[in-house]
């Protein structure tokens, strides 16, 4: 395995001085290969191991006269080497280190990812666990429906994680991929084993057919893999931003003491790390698009992918570690209010009861339509009043109380009818 930088922060892995350094990496991976194989002397390789480096400043002057970043770095690596300079590079082309190095940076991002994500699973199973008995309205269509808990509502931001956790192991195997082929991959001036060598100590599978690239395939499923997993975040941050709604107000947004809302209106206090990530998920989606378009290169290789991939590749692997560095401490500072859940819950009398009302009523002869029908009417007319009190309605309709006693009414508007089952998705899940 290749020695990596400590990673201060996901920016890291995007710089010129990292990039330089996978380069390296995978020149002096080659060489040893070819070393293993008779191809240098193992003193040679001895001299290339200690005295290899490079100068990203050297590199970008070199490249303003060359115009080829490739070769920059090589002149600036043969400047560290002397003679034995002549051995690096031997029968490769520019993609070979190009996208061999780019397969380093891929994987490495996914690495720090991964650790990110892994802190918002537990962050988001500590408040499900914590909330799994906190009673709430479920939503249908943002209409009300029938109860829920916020835990069972974190519960499915949290197997929607776990899938996404799979989903970028699954990835990171389609990434870790080299080349070392040679121009239009044909292993003319190299034998195929330094590739299984090389790559083998870099940590990567050799592409089973390359051309003069790694097919972009690739790298577009990267994109669209960090596309899905923001499309998920945003699907949370969406959720508290219609949470946080001044007329729900289920959940806020931590609000730091001396934090402003608004330059006008000093009430107000904004969901503006959702609303943030909501809007960073559709860079992502663009990114995801771009990277379709790589897919199509002319024969064995062109560069139009090139400089987009510049751009979106290192854009979206910070903005998706942005986006669950900032969600992370969203939910795990995040305002949860039951007492306001409790209200929304029993508003108009409770009309988010009508289905018990309707199956008790079912259960004790009444046909459904008819049922229906009547359950209907009531529920209607306590939604259309102010202060409507569709139990008081139930409870003095002379039909039911034909086929309902007191205590069977009572019955059909105790939420815990409806969360009895919870517990069998809280063990699947650990929580």
């Amino acid at each position: 395995m290749i020695e990596r930088y400590t990673l201060p922060a996901m920016g890291e892995l995007w710089t010129d001085a990292y990039k330089f350094h996978t380069w390296l990496q995978v020149e002096l991976a080659v060489c040893e290969a070819q070393t293993i194989l008779g191809r240098i002397p193992e003193a040679v390789m001895q001299e290339i191991r200690q005295k290899a480096r490079f100068d990203p400043q050297r590199i970008r002057a070199i490249e303003q006269t060359v115009r080829h970043d490739v070769i920059a770095f090589l002149t600036n690596l043969n400047e560290s080497l002397g003679d034995a300079g002549r051995y690096v590079h031997w029968g490769l082309t520019s993609s070979d280190v190009l996208d061999t190095g780019l397969a380093l940076q891929l994987v490495a991002s996914l690495e720090v990812i991964l650790g990110e994500l892994e802190r918002l699973i537990q962050v988001v199973r500590t408040q499900a666990r914590r909330h799994r008995d906190t009673v709430m309205v479920g939503r249908s269509h943002g209409v009300h429906a029938e109860p829920i808990t916020f835990g069972f509502k974190l519960a499915g931001w949290l197997a929607e994680l776990l899938r996404q956790r799979e989903r970028l192991t699954r990835l990171r195997s389609q990434v870790a991929v080299g080349k070392i082929s040679g121009a239009v991959g044909t292993y003319a001036h190299l034998d195929p084993q330094v590739e299984v060598l090389a790559c083998q100590r870099l940590g990567l599978t050799p592409d089973c057919v390359s051309t003069q690239v790694i097919s972009r395939d690739r790298h577009a499923e990267y994109l669209q893999g960090l596309a899905l997993l923001g499309a998920s975040l945003e699907r949370f941050a969406l959720e508290i931003r219609h949470l946080q709604r001044t007329e729900v107000l289920e959940v806020e947004e931590f609000f730091a003491p001396g934090q402003k809302g608004s330059s006008a209106m000093p009430h107000k206090r904004n969901p503006v790390r959702s609303e943030r990530l909501t809007g960073l998920a559709r860079l992502l989606r663009g990114y995801a698009l771009a990277g379709l378009e790589n897919v199509a290169l002319w024969h064995e290789r062109d560069i139009s992918h090139s400089a987009v991939e510049r751009v979106a590749l290192g854009d979206a692997s910070i903005v998706v570690h942005f986006m669950l560095v900032e969600l992370t401490d969203l939910v795990q500072t995040l305002q949860v209010y039951p007492e306001n859940m409790k209200r929304n819950l029993y508003r108009y009398g409770g009309v988010i009861f009508s289905q018990q009302v309707l199956l008790a009523l079912v259960e004790q002869g009444m046909t459904r339509e008819e049922a229906y029908a009547l359950v209907q009417t009531l529920a209607h007319q306590a939604w259309n009043q102010e202060g409507g009190d569709f139990r008081s309605l139930v409870e003095q309709d002379a039909t039911i109380r034909r086929y309902l006693s007191p205590e069977a009414i009572a019955a059909c508007f105790d939420p815990q009818s409806h969360l009895r089952h919870l517990e069998a998705i809280y063990q699947r899940l650990n929580i």
